[in-house]
């Protein structure tokens, strides 16, 4: 389903803790993607990395970025991809939002320890925002009750399990 505004499937898919696929565009036209952490606020995606990233550098080129993030658990299968423009946060602005980030995937063992937190700060030196302009999500269980009337469901081995 593609829409300009989120449903509510979609901002729950946002705020869980999963590995997003992050696709800038290279000078040659090529697509860059590449894993990241995401958090989601107030209607904006916020990505931590490094200034001298290829995703940075891209952005500043080219200020526009897409984000997918999926589930692949068995009965779940569901994701939501994200287009729009992106623009880079520096200086204390980004230090708390990726402060921010490194809470919602990294434990506390992980943030207590002295070798852990620092380093990611001292990598990541920016944040990109995305701001959304255009939405689209799937999902496997609307799709098997729409087009194969349940049977994916009904049937488990059907589908085989993803590795």
């Amino acid at each position: 389903m593609s829409s300009q505004t989120p449903n509510p499937a979609m901002l729950e898919l946002l705020g869980m803790r999963c590995i997003a696929s992050l696709a800038t565009q290279n000078g040659d036209g090529s697509i860059h993607l590449t894993a990241v952490w995401t958090l989601f606020e107030n209607g904006a995606i916020y990505i931590a990395t490094s200034s001298r990233s290829r995703k940075a550098r891209n952005l500043v080129a080219r200020p526009n970025a897409t984000l997918m993030v999926d589930v692949r658990r068995a009965g779940k299968e569901r994701g939501v991809t994200v287009s729009g423009t992106a623009q880079l946060i520096a200086g204390e602005q980004s230090q708390a939002i990726n402060q921010s980030i490194y809470r919602k995937y990294l434990s506390a063992d992980a943030l207590a320890d002295p070798h852990i937190v620092p380093v990611f700060a001292s990598l990541d030196d920016v944040t990109i925002r995305l701001t959304p302009t255009s939405w689209t999500s799937w999902d496997l269980a609307e799709v098997d009750a729409q087009f194969f009337g349940g049977r994916l469901a009904a049937n488990p081995g059907f589908l085989l399990p993803v590795e």
